[in-house]
């Protein structure tokens, strides 16, 4: 009986940690600053102004800038959101996980596991 009890002891224990360390554990705090731009990864262009407004195209598909599609954004530790604003008066959410922003370089991924990986190019 006594070694049941040390035996659940130690699971607890052990189950208790783990938790505790995934409960505490800090989101990266990435600076909205950094965002400000355009990027660019292909083909595929964004643009982040500083009043929380963007837009992007893909000159793939025969878009220029003129012709892009606006959102507004929201950078909240780690969780980019943009909102894509329709022609015709919809909203699109789209929600991504940053993994890297520097003044050159900003990465995420969707909840798809989609990565992209942008550089700064103004």
């Amino acid at each position: 009986m006594r070694k049941l009890a040390i035996g659940i002891s130690i699971i607890l224990f052990i189950g208790l940690t783990t938790a505790s360390c995934n409960l505490f554990r800090r989101k990266p705090n990435f600076d909205k600053e950094l965002l400000i731009g355009k990027w660019q990864q292909g083909s595929l262009y964004e643009r982040y102004h500083a009043n929380g407004t963007g837009s992007t195209w893909d000159t793939a598909d025969d878009v220029n800038e003129d012709e892009a599609q606006p959102f507004t954004w929201n950078l909240v530790e780690d969780e980019l959101t943009q909102i894509h604003i329709m022609e015709m008066g919809g909203k699109i959410p789209k929600v991504y996980t940053i993994t890297a922003l520097t003044s050159s370089k900003l990465n995420y991924r969707d909840d798809y596991g989609k990565s992209y990986s942008f550089t700064k190019i103004e």
